[in-house]
């Protein structure tokens, strides 16, 4: 990345997803890039380490274990949840149910509030750390409805994101902290909801590749900011 004058360290949390695993392969062929480290729940990383955003002791005891590995100028959290056995996105009110509210939240917004807590204290004076959000979680941009607990979540993330960064701007001026969307992606994630003809889910490198590009471009003052891949700032 050129936002970074010389070689730079990168953690990458949510590797073992196609979106955090295409990043992984994007900052291991930047030769300016010298070290990437991976944290996923399901792949033990160099270091014996993995990582449940419910269990707030393994994200704490990741965060102590690889200060000695940074401080890092680049991390990404690629993590999230959209449907799963017996979860899926709700069309109607009717449809809300408290245990998909509670699953939904517990990964979308809580896991990340402690990983703002353990991991930003980690971010060099200079750094930037992007947190993958949704444009459906935009309030301003909600047009079509449905998706409550979803939506909800990455709404949540955006103002917690946007929160941690003026407590950022006080403490490193010149470091970002920001939500980014990456479109739809050829994944698990999205494979209920990408079909057809006429999809415009690309391949999880394409978006990543994209993605790098408009966090290489944003400056301090944009810390905070909820933005698109293609460089679009969108709206809360």
């Amino acid at each position: 990345m050129k936002r970074f004058n010389s070689s730079y360290k990168a953690l990458i949390i949510g590797a073992s997803g196609a979106i955090g695993a295409a990043f992984v392969k994007d900052l291991e062929g930047d030769k300016n890039c010298e070290k990437v480290i991976q944290l996923s729940r399901s792949e033990p990383n160099e270091f014996g380490l993995t990582i449940d955003l419910k269990d707030e002791v393994s994200l704490q005891f990741a965060a102590h274990t690889l200060q000695l590995e940074g401080p890092f100028d680049l991390i990404l959290v690629s993590t999230g949840i959209l449907h799963g056995e017996n979860l899926m996105p709700e069309k109607r009110l009717a449809d809300i149910d408290m245990s998909i509210l509670q699953e939904t939240f517990a990964v979308n917004t809580l896991g990340p509030a402690l990983l703002l807590k353990y991991f930003l204290p980690l971010l060099t004076n200079h750094g930037l750390m992007g947190f993958i959000s949704a444009k459906v979680g935009s309030i301003g941009d909600n047009r079509l409805g449905g998706w409550y607990s979803y939506r909800a979540s990455k709404a949540a993330l955006n103002m917690l994101i946007k929160t941690a960064a003026i407590e950022l701007k006080r403490q490193k001026p010149d470091a970002l902290v920001v939500a980014i969307h990456p479109g739809t992606v050829i994944s698990e994630l999205s494979k209920p909801f990408s079909g057809g003809s006429g999809t415009n889910a690309r391949d999880a490198q394409i978006a990543t590749q994209e993605m790098l590009r408009t966090l290489d471009g944003l400056k301090p003052d944009q810390s905070g900011g909820f933005f698109a891949y293609d460089g679009q700032e969108l709206p809360w």
